[in-house]
């Protein structure tokens, strides 16, 4: 085992960039949770009707998909930052809408449905400026311990924000107004001011934010927006590396996100029945990421024989340790599974953001990391969808022994037939 050289932490938060970043971050971050938790119960709470919920959702996953690609040949023509800048101020906006509508009792499901689209739409523009954006901000080498800071912030939030987004809903809600207003109204519409608000203060600490002057855009910015586009693909393919690496990673994806997103809570329903089995398995799952994400910021080049050998040889750990879940019979059973299997997730994942943003030649970074995300959420609905379907017909036993046996024939076939094996911590390439 080897480990690559990076500065020490203290330095990094020397850095003033550095701090406004995470704090901005850290904020919005926190304030997202308000609205993923109040969104879903404003529709539910107007309709009764999932089918209605499943819309929204929709209505915010498919621009997003659909259009972060060109979100990262704009991120490229602009700079993330001014990018990121610009969707904040927009989410601002619509996110203050959404508050005003549901504290005046408007009750129009369209209106609330053309909002989801338009944040949806701006989320396409965000995503590829925040993940871009880190190095413009800090030197290279200390990217593994940023992006582990950054990225155990956001696991952190995603415990605390719902349960201090609930809290607000339910406080705030006790204060009715009239009988026949919609219940909980002003509390849902407290936690989409909150939101507002987290985008108004990570705006302000963004603009405090100097970046590095960027190498890259200039190439682009001659170019139209699909013909960015298509170079940034035509990037990607050319590289041997990258080209291996993401056909890798959506295979892994496929078998991967749609047991943990569907089978987990199947799971819990069968050896707990109750929501608190799934809240102790969720949890086993997310403090196992959090902590393989602060595993990465104490260690963040320790590497086995390379780059693309960890990533194997890790995927083909937790490969192993899906098989026994279908087998456990009681909730204690799963979480050491599932806490490793965070563990060993959690550091794949800031792994892989670093070495991308090391890689990649700074003109493409936000077109590559826009297909990156793309890849990701692409394929993940698309696993829950299979796993759905397969579950009505095959058992959970069956379904986690084919996923973590698919998963470690595809680390063998991957590490045979392809050169991912060879595949090292290399700079990025000169503009």
């Amino acid at each position: 085992m080897k480990a690559t050289q990076e500065k020490q932490g203290p330095s990094l938060f020397a850095s003033a960039s550095f701090r406004w970043l995470f704090g901005g971050a850290l904020i919005s971050q926190l304030g997202d949770q308000f609205t993923m938790i109040a969104l879903p119960w404003l529709v539910l709470t107007l309709t009764g009707d999932t089918l209605a919920l499943g819309t929204v959702m929709a209505l915010m996953a498919v621009p997003r998909a659909l259009f972060i690609l060109v979100g990262g040949a704009l991120v490229d023509r602009f700079s993330p930052k001014s990018v990121l800048l610009l969707t904040k101020h927009v989410n601002t906006a619509l996110l203050g809408a959404l508050a005003l509508v549901v504290f005046f009792d408007c009750r129009s499901l369209w209106l609330i449905d053309g909002l989801a689209l338009a944040i949806g739409l701006a989320t396409a523009f965000s995503l590829p400026a925040a993940t871009s954006i880190m190095p413009h901000v800090v030197p290279r080498e200390w990217l593994g311990k940023a992006n582990g800071i950054m990225m155990g912030a956001r696991q952190l939030s995603m415990f605390l924000g719902p349960l201090f987004a609930g809290v607000l809903i339910a406080v705030f809600g006790q204060g009715a107004k009239a009988a026949d207003a919609m219940p909980d109204s002003a509390g849902v519409a407290a936690a989409f001011a909150v939101d507002a608000l987290s985008f108004i203060v990570s705006a302000w600490t963004l603009s405090k934010v100097v970046t590095r002057d960027p190498v890259g855009p200039v190439a682009a910015v001659k170019e139209k927006v699909w013909s960015a586009v298509s170079s940034g693909l035509a990037y990607v393919w050319r590289d041997a590396s990258l080209r291996t690496c993401f056909c890798y990673w959506a295979a892994v994806a496929l078998f991967i996100s749609g047991p943990i997103q569907v089978a987990i809570p199947v799971l819990a329903h069968e050896v707990g029945s109750s929501a608190s089995a799934l809240g102790m398995l969720a949890g086993a799952y997310g403090a196992g990421s959090l902590a393989g994400m602060v595993a990465s910021i104490a260690r963040p080049g320790l590497r086995i024989i390379g780059f693309g050998a960890t990533i194997l040889l890790l995927d083909g750990v937790i490969g192993l340790l899906f098989v026994p879940l279908g087998l456990i019979r009681a909730t204690w059973q799963g979480l050491p599974l599932l806490l490793a299997i965070g563990l060993l997730g959690g550091y794949l994942q800031v792994m892989v953001f670093s070495w991308l943003q090391r890689r990649i030649k700074p003109s493409m970074m936000g077109r590559t990391m826009a297909l990156f995300m793309f890849i990701m959420m692409g394929v993940a609905p698309m696993s829950s969808s299979v796993t759905g379907w397969l579950l009505r017909s095959i058992s959970l036993r069956a379904l986690f022994a084919y996923s973590g046996c698919l998963l470690v024939l595809i680390v063998l076939a991957t590490a045979v037939l392809s050169g991912m094996r060879s595949v090292t911590d290399a700079a990025a390439e000169s503009p």
